[in-house]
């Protein structure tokens, strides 16, 4: 060997058989034949299972779903989730849904060996082939909204915690977490839904917007407010509340994408709810919120990721077919550009989530929350732009086919409207700079304001006026 070649090899890194589509780059590294140190057979076997499950249940419906979606047709999109749902929980993929350890004391389904946060990306992934609507209708409600069960339980009724948690990872029942406001987003700690204290029960009032899987759902984990006017996050408490409580009323909001997932208004008129059902203990709701909220982010990021991917792909096949001027539209340089720079941010924001997912996969969800709060912000912000990015390109390439609801377009057209769907739910992009900002403690030392000396000095002056009169 030359001098400066190492004789001394570095270990083998798994290497699995190429998985799924042919076109370049229209699937992650790890299915490209690539080495990875994070995936074996377990996490093989997991994709084909999955891959199988959507292609074979899902795809097929998707279109109409979206279509029955928009036209309002709830009846109809009541039985596509449920079927979804009853399906999913068949294949045994449900309790893949909501993190990491599998909820074994809840179901039956197989764990998969070694069961990880890998596993999770995967199922996220390949759920998120057939477009962010399907993707939020099996995940956007199961979750985010049955994780503060799983973790903080219901210490006063484990009966209906055991009966809640089991019903929905059966596919059964379906379950939406119910935070945002009309006045409040970002900002829980100003949540206004009151739970006023009634002896034995609390009666809820108020409302939420924007609530994935509201229409569907069966049981709803509500922050409310249990302290008094201004407690801010120390007045807040999480209840599971049920369908068949009455001053529940449950409104479709039209939305410019994700149709499938059924957004919501939902308003609570003195809905009357047993003090048992309090989610963990009184006044720990801002916690039980925030628990959850890096999974969440991340989880929207490895969905925007595959979003921006199958841009990808559908962008590559459909140039590779379609003739301008005497030539394939692949052959135009301007447009093997456009695929390439998608492509290539593509490859980073992939290897980014993998990076972040090896962390949770080391680290409790103590230490998750407390090192990764600013780099999954950080990660959720650039898959949104990566995946808007793509989608802006795609349709360019597609043209009218892109624009076009149907035909060779029909996945680009759909993410298209979907992409501000990642931007702004779980925190707006403005918002995830402001968080990374804090997290890594950018700012160090305030400058002085000059008008603080000019108030000191009037106040100072009032006061000495004061101790004249």
């Amino acid at each position: 060997l030359p001098r400066h070649v190492d004789a001394t090899m570095p270990p083998t890194l798994p290497t699995h058989a190429a998985f799924g589509s042919e076109v370049p780059l229209a699937e992650p590294s790890w299915y490209q034949n690539l080495n990875s140190p994070y995936y074996n057979a377990s996490h093989v076997a997991w994709r084909a299972k999955l891959r199988d499950f959507f292609e074979r249940e899902v795809e097929p419906i998707v279109d109409d779903w979206d279509m029955k979606a928009v036209q309002n047709n709830h009846a109809a999109c009541a039985e596509y989730i449920k079927r979804m749902y009853k399906k999913s929980a068949e294949y045994g993929i449900l309790p893949a849904c909501v993190g990491k350890p599998w909820p074994r004391a809840f179901t039956d389904a197989a764990e998969p060996e070694g069961y990880d946060y890998f596993h999770e990306l995967i199922n996220v992934d390949e759920g998120t082939r057939s477009g962010g609507g399907i993707a939020w209708a099996m995940m956007g409600g199961l979750g985010i909204g049955l994780p503060p069960v799983l973790n903080f339980g219901l210490p006063q009724n484990r009966a209906l915690e055991e009966r809640c948690v089991k019903e929905c990872l059966a596919g059964e029942k379906i379950i939406c977490l119910c935070i945002t406001e009309p006045g409040a987003g970002s900002d829980v700690s100003n949540l206004a839904c009151t739970a006023r204290d009634a002896g034995d029960h609390y009666v809820v009032d108020g409302n939420k917007k924007w609530i994935t899987n509201g229409i569907y759902a069966d049981y709803f984990t509500v922050a409310v407010r249990t302290g008094p006017p201004g407690s801010a996050h120390k007045g807040l408490s999480m209840l599971l509340l049920e369908k068949s409580m009455p001053g529940i009323t449950c409104s479709k909001i039209e939305c410019m994408g994700v149709w499938p997932s059924g957004t919501t208004y939902i308003e609570f008129d003195g809905v009357k709810v047993p003090k048992e059902n309090v989610v963990g203990v009184v006044g720990g709701g801002f916690k039980q919120v925030m628990y959850n909220f890096n999974h969440e982010r991340w989880l929207l990021a490895a969905q925007a990721s595959r979003m921006a991917r199958t841009c990808v792909e559908e962008s590559l096949s459909f140039a590779r077919t379609r003739r301008t001027f005497g030539k394939f539209l692949i052959e135009h340089q301007a447009i093997q550009h456009k695929i390439g720079e998608m492509a290539r941010q593509c490859e980073g924001l992939t290897a980014w989530v993998e990076n972040i997912t090896f962390q949770m996969n080391t680290m409790s969800k103590e230490e998750q929350n407390r090192k990764l709060g600013g780099h999954i912000a950080l990660l959720k912000l650039s898959s949104s732009r990566v995946a808007e990015f793509c989608a802006s390109n795609a349709m360019q390439v597609l043209g009218g086919a892109g624009y076009t609801r149907g035909g060779k377009g029909v996945k680009v057209e759909r993410v298209y409207r979907e992409v501000k769907a990642y931007a702004i739910p779980g925190g707006s992009e403005e918002i995830m700079l402001n968080l990374a900002a804090g997290q890594f403690g950018f700012v160090t030392r305030s400058a002085p304001d000059p008008r603080d000396k000019a108030i000191k000095a009037l106040q100072e002056e009032l006061k000495r006026i004061k101790s004249k009169m």
